[in-house]
């Protein structure tokens, strides 16, 4: 799973601060995170990215998994596994 973020987000799921990133329930995030017959994808990393471009920081961290509420896909950050600034 790859996630880019603006540098507030990046550097707050850095810092261990931010726990879980928000995605709104829209199609677009229903394709990537829900396989067609309705069961969530699941991943061992997820990436996150501050910015577009292979030479941007990146974070590797752990996905813990994922919930749907309130019209929210709400996406479990587990420990940092590698970051490369």
């Amino acid at each position: 799973m790859h996630l880019t973020l603006k540098k507030k987000w990046f550097d707050l799921i850095r810092s261990g601060e931010k726990r879980i990133e928000y995605r709104e329930v829209k199609p677009y995030w229903t394709k990537r995170l829900i396989h067609e017959n309705g069961i969530r994808k699941d991943w061992d990393e997820i990436h996150f990215r501050n910015g577009y471009g292979k030479d941007k920081p990146l974070i590797k961290a752990e996905w813990w998994g994922m919930t749907e509420i309130d019209g929210f896909y709400n996406i479990l950050i587990g420990d940092l596994i590698n970051e490369k600034i």
